[in-house]
């Protein structure tokens, strides 16, 4: 074998790891969380290990493991499955035996789809143009999950509601949760989640390459609604007491608004258009 061939041999090897160990990780991930999908009560016990391996999976694409250039690697699949990994990983540590069946299946299904869309759309190069633009993404990646969190325990608030309204024969079996208990970690959740989107947005701001001009493109300007429909949220509950189905549809507003800001622009560039980020 000629050296010139020697050599892209080696240079392929590092992304082929890469490749196979986000397989690996993805697909032993996809079939617990469809196991737990499929039985939620018989095989509740595999989702802490079908989160672990989701993790395993994200840090795998988003460090760049196995390849010859680590980390720096963004995409709209990824964000999604970091989002979405956070906010079961809230789920668990409060409690596992508290997760409602219904819960545990939305979750482990919804869980299994972002884990292969991240599978089949892995992350790209991204070049920091500042040492603190990883902050920054940190920052917004972690306020994706907090709201999502928020997202999360809204909608077990109202389903602990319409139990209340409504009985059914099993409501004790899914009444792990006060109603009240619910509501206050939701606004906590979003509050702390808000507070970084800020952080992410300041410094975003800040370390634009126009300076100090705002540049309203698609990610910002979705980024900006979604924070003002949140903190019109905050505001309302605390000086008009906002609450129950009234907060949680201003609650599932804001979070769409804020999805379709780095997931959205991130899928229209990297899937729709097929551009490099």
């Amino acid at each position: 074998m000629c050296p010139a061939s020697q050599e892209g041999n080696r240079k392929l090897e590092p992304m082929s790891l890469s490749t196979g160990l986000l397989g690996l990780f993805s697909a032993l991930a996809v079939l617990l969380f469809v196991a737990v999908a499929v039985q939620p009560d018989r095989a509740s016990r595999w989702l802490p290990l079908a989160w672990a391996l989701q993790g395993l999976a994200l840090l795998t694409d988003l460090g760049g493991i196995g390849r010859e250039h680590w980390g720096g690697r963004f995409g709209f699949a990824p964000a999604l499955s970091l989002t979405v990994w956070l906010v079961l990983g809230v789920a668990l540590l409060e409690s596992r035996s508290a997760l409602w069946p219904q819960a545990r299946r939305v979750l482990a299904a919804l869980a299994a789809v972002v884990t292969l869309l991240a599978w089949g759309f892995p992350g790209q190069d991204h070049a920091a143009h500042s040492r603190w633009a990883p902050l920054h993404w940190v920052l917004g990646l972690a306020s994706y999950g907090l709201v999502g969190a928020a997202v999360l325990h809204g909608w077990l608030m109202q389903r602990a509601e319409r139990r209340l309204r409504q009985p059914a024969p099993d409501a004790s079996a899914e009444g792990a949760w006060p109603l009240l208990h619910l509501e206050r970690l939701t606004f906590q959740f979003l509050f702390v989640g808000v507070l970084l989107l800020t952080l992410a947005l300041l410094l975003g701001w800040r370390l634009g390459a126009s300076w100090p001009a705002l540049v309203l493109d698609h990610k910002t300007l979705f980024a900006l609604l979604a924070w003002s429909v949140l903190v019109a949220l905050l505001a309302g509950r605390h000086v008009l007491g906002w609450r129950g189905a009234q907060a949680v549809r201003w609650l599932y507003a804001g979070s769409l608004l804020l999805l379709l800001s780095y997931v959205g622009s991130r899928f229209v560039l990297q899937v729709l258009l097929g551009r490099a980020i």
